[in-house]
C-alpha cells in the first residue's frame, strides 16, 4: 500500500465528511442554537420587563400606600369631629335633662309650699276659732263657725 494513495483516501473521507457535516448536521445545529439563542435574549428581555414592572409597582404600592393613610387621616378627624358632636349632644341632653328634673323639683317644693300653707291657714284659722271661743265663752253654731272659718281662711 503506498502512503500517498492512504493519505488522498483519508482526506477524500475527511472532505465527505466536512460537506456532510456542513450540508446536513451544521443547519440544525445553528438552528437550535439560533432558538436558543432567541430563547435566552426574551428571556433576558423579560427579566428586563419584570424588573420594570417590579419598580413600578413598588411605586403604585407606595402611591397606594399615602393615599390609604392620608384617608385614614380623613377618617380619624372625621371620627374625632363625630366624637366631639356627640359629647356636645350629650352634655345638651344632661342639660335638658337636669332642667326638667329641676323644673319638676321645683314644681313639687311649690305644691308642697302651698300644700304647708292651707295646712297651717286650716291650723291657725282652728286657733283662732278656739281662740275667739274661749274669749266669747259662749257656743257658736255650725253655720256660723263655717263662716268665721271661711273668712278667716280668705283673710289669712
Amino acid at each position: 500500500m503506498n502512503i500517498n494513495l492512504t493519505l488522498i483516501a483519508q482526506a477524500l473521507a475527511f472532505a465527505l465528511f466536512i460537506w456532510l457535516t456542513a450540508k446536513f448536521i451544521w443547519p440544525v445545529l445553528m438552528r437550535k442554537i439560533e432558538e436558543r439563542q432567541k430563547q435566552i435574549a426574551d428571556g433576558l428581555a423579560a427579566g428586563e420587563r419584570g424588573k420594570q414592572e417590579l419598580e413600578a409597582a413598588g411605586k403604585r404600592a407606595g402611591e397606594e400606600l399615602a393615599k390609604a393613610r392620608e384617608r385614614v387621616g380623613e377618617i380619624i378627624g372625621s371620627a374625632e369631629k363625630r366624637d366631639a358632636q356627640m359629647l356636645d349632644e350629650a352634655k345638651a341632653a344632661a342639660r335638658a335633662e337636669a332642667d326638667r328634673i329641676l323644673a319638676a323639683a321645683r314644681a313639687d317644693i311649690d305644691q308642697q309650699v302651698a300644700r304647708a300653707k292651707e295646712t297651717l291657714r286650716e291650723q291657725v284659722a282652728a286657733l283662732a276659732v278656739a281662740g275667739a271661743e274661749k274669749i266669747l265663752r259662749r257656743e257658736v253654731n255650725a253655720q256660723t263657725h263655717a263662716d268665721l272659718l271661711g273668712q278667716l281662711k280668705r283673710e289669712i
